[in-house]
């Protein structure tokens, strides 16, 4: 990493500021062949056609200050032309996000002009970064670990406030000392497990199965918390899917606009109204929605009525939870009971709807039917029942237990992947142990357990795996 990167470190587009970021040993030797700051003692009339060469990286005949911001121009070199008014800091190594000296040029948000100025970066001695080269330079130089570099792209592509708070505890290093008190745990039972091994005859404290495979047993149950929030952490991150299902004309299309807050989908007393699914993402509670509205399920012979119902079986196939509309004020007709054959045993919320109108259909049945459902009365025409789907909606992605501000979700595949293929390993050393087996062989697979837990915070990971996770990343990260 000798060489000196540089990218446009904010998003192309309009706007009142765009950053060029450069990082490496010849950072402040780029910036000085061709930022010109301005003099306070001259007038800015005086100023206006004055670079001399000794003012090149110079704050009134001073070098540039650590970590100041200092105003001055881009000036071309090859015709002398002033191509930006610039906010310039450096930042000395090694305190900055790669560790290496850093310069940032606040620009003016023009795309022209972040163009012109990051191509003077480049002829200047520097070159265009790979995407997420600057945080993967943080990760090898030892800044982050694996896990808080990757935290970096989930907190830019945080969708709700949820989402951005768990990747943000992950930045700051809560999965990494998680993941480092299991293995810690497991290097523990590996010198012991070693020492027996090469030491039988000193005078050591010899290893008891008893005590070792309650020890690996307990081990195994705090992997098996992390594996457990993987769920949750999915939906946290990529988003709750709840599909509304139900036949025609029974409330689908009025429960999507009340938990939208607007008339997104239409209203009609005319059955058969929505005639293809329409999904519009919302955040409820903190969490990410994906609320799908679907084509009122029922018998009939219209081909484009056949493709919309096709879909929304399809629909509440994939979803993490569907919203069951009933019509309470009438008995349950056959074409409930196919919805609820279809539904199984999928996660549902059952909505007893138009309570306004009094209760008719058989509740008892229906708790025997959907023994695992929760049941909730509703009016959505009156707004008689949202709070309650909301909150029912939280406390399922919750698995119904209390948020606590620090809590360790698991929202990365390829950790939750790892952690299941550690827990694997785990087993087979606990499987043989109980089985009397010698400590050679259980020393193997509790290694690997180790080791896996290592890939995950980049301790014992290949240099393709590395590449892949920054080949996710935008340029100028």
């Amino acid at each position: 990493m000798e060489d000196t990167i540089a990218a446009v470190a904010t998003a192309y587009g309009e706007g009142g500021i765009g950053i060029i970021r450069i990082s490496g040993e010849k950072a402040l030797s780029v910036l000085n062949a061709f930022f010109r700051p301005m003099r306070k003692h001259m007038k800015q009339k005086e100023q206006k056609n004055v670079f001399e060469p000794d003012s090149v990286g110079m704050t009134n005949g001073e070098p540039i200050v650590n970590r100041r911001l200092t105003y001055g121009h881009i000036i071309d070199y090859n015709t002398n032309q002033v191509l930006d008014e610039v906010l310039a800091v450096y930042m000395k190594a090694p305190y900055t996000y790669t560790t290496e000296d850093v310069v940032e040029i606040n620009c003016h948000g023009s795309i022209v002009s972040l163009r012109k100025v990051l191509e003077l970066v480049l002829k200047s001695g520097a070159r265009m970064a790979d995407p997420g080269e600057f945080t993967k330079r943080a990760f090898l130089n030892g800044r982050l670990d694996l896990t808080q570099a990757e935290a970096v792209i989930d907190l830019i592509k945080a969708k709700s406030d949820k989402s951005f708070d768990v990747a943000l505890g992950q930045l700051d290093g809560t999965l990494s000392k998680n993941i480092e008190q299991i293995r810690n745990l497991l290097m523990d039972e590996l010198v012991n497990i070693t020492v027996n091994i090469d030491y039988p005859d000193e005078d050591i404290e010899e290893i008891t199965y008893d005590t070792l495979l309650n020890n690996l047993l307990q081990i195994g149950d705090m992997i098996q918390k992390l594996i457990d929030s993987a769920d949750t952490g999915r939906i946290i991150k990529e988003g709750f899917k709840v599909a509304i299902v139900g036949k025609p004309n029974v409330g689908k299309s009025s429960l999507m606009n009340a938990l939208l807050r607007e008339n997104r989908a239409i209203v009609t007393d005319v059955p058969g109204t929505t005639r293809d699914t329409i999904v519009e993402d919302i955040t409820i509670k903190s969490i990410p929605v994906k609320l799908i509205d679907t084509a009122g399920i029922h018998h009939t012979e219209d081909q484009v009525e056949k493709i919309g119902i096709e879909k929304s079986k399809e629909s509440f196939n994939e979803a993490d939870l569907v919203l069951l509309i009933l019509d309470g004020s009438q008995p349950l007709s056959i074409e409930d009971q196919e919805i609820i054959e279809v539904i199984g045993a999928r996660r549902t919320i059952v909505l007893i709807n138009k309570m306004d109108l009094g209760q008719v259909v058989d509740e008892k049945k229906l708790l025997e039917e959907m023994p695992k459902a929760s049941f909730i009365h509703t009016s959505v025409k009156n707004g008689q029942g949202i709070d309650e789907i909301e909150d029912k909606m939280e406390e399922l992605v919750f698995n119904g237990e209390v948020k606590q501000s620090g809590s360790t979700f698991i929202t990365n595949v390829r950790h939750a992947n790892l952690l299941v293929s550690a827990k694997s390993a785990l087993e087979d050393a606990i499987h043989m142990v109980r089985l009397g087996e010698a400590l050679e062989f259980i020393e193997i697979d509790v290694k690997r357990s180790f080791e896996l837990l290592g890939e995950i915070i980049g301790e014992t990971v290949s240099e393709s795996v590395i590449d892949e996770v920054f080949s996710r990343f935008c340029l100028g990260k």
